[in-house]
């Protein structure tokens, strides 16, 4: 993600964020995502926002790395134990067969639209055989920007399913469910995960 907008609002929040998700890092997709990747596996938390998860996975046992576009996000995870988070873009990423699992969580729908399946594959190809690929989104179609300016893509569950597909991911794991953003509105959501 590089959308300056977008990054503004996460900068300027960043704390008022970490609060509001001090609690999803004890989600049953959190739990799922640790219980598939293998025992003391590298996982990447691609987004990490304030590091909440990217803290669990590190107190599970794995390897954890973690990046995000917003500078203050990054400050915050790695203030976090067991947290090493770096300032990256969602394109920076390059590695090939290099994580037991990559955990996307509500990051790649700040995306634009036309750049998420370039973005599945690009993590596809990070992920060794057998890795785990873990995806939340918010429910819909097209794009548009949120009440306080974040640039949000939206998808329905099938066109998810079949991006991960279409690079070898056989979907293990499916949630769904609404809850309230920062912006205070309700989202409908759903996260898939899937095995290389």
């Amino acid at each position: 993600m590089s959308d300056k907008e977008t990054l503004n609002v996460y900068d300027a929040k960043a704390e008022e964020y970490a609060k509001l998700t001090s609690n999803d890092a004890h989600s049953v997709d959190l739990t799922a995502f640790i219980q598939s990747v293998k025992s003391g596996g590298h996982v990447l938390d691609f987004g990490c926002g304030p590091g909440h998860y990217a803290a669990q996975m590190a107190l599970a046992g794995l390897i954890t790395e973690a990046t995000d576009a917003s500078s203050k996000m990054v400050k915050l995870a790695n203030q976090l134990e067991g947290v090493s988070a770096r300032c990256e873009v969602f394109d920076d990423l390059d590695a090939v067969d290099h994580y037991d699992g990559i955990f996307a969580n509500f990051s790649l729908l700040h995306a634009p639209r036309d750049a998420v399946a370039r973005h599945i594959t690009q993590m596809t190809r990070a992920l060794k055989a057998g890795g785990i690929f873990h995806i939340a989104m918010k429910l819909g179609s097209g794009e548009t920007r949120d009440r306080i300016g974040r640039r949000y893509c939206y998808f329905t569950e099938s066109e998810l399913e079949k991006m991960m597909n279409d690079n070898g991911l056989s979907v293990i794991y499916r949630n769904s469910g609404c809850d309230k953003g920062l912006d205070g509105a309700m989202a409908n959501w759903v996260s898939l995960q899937g095995r290389k």
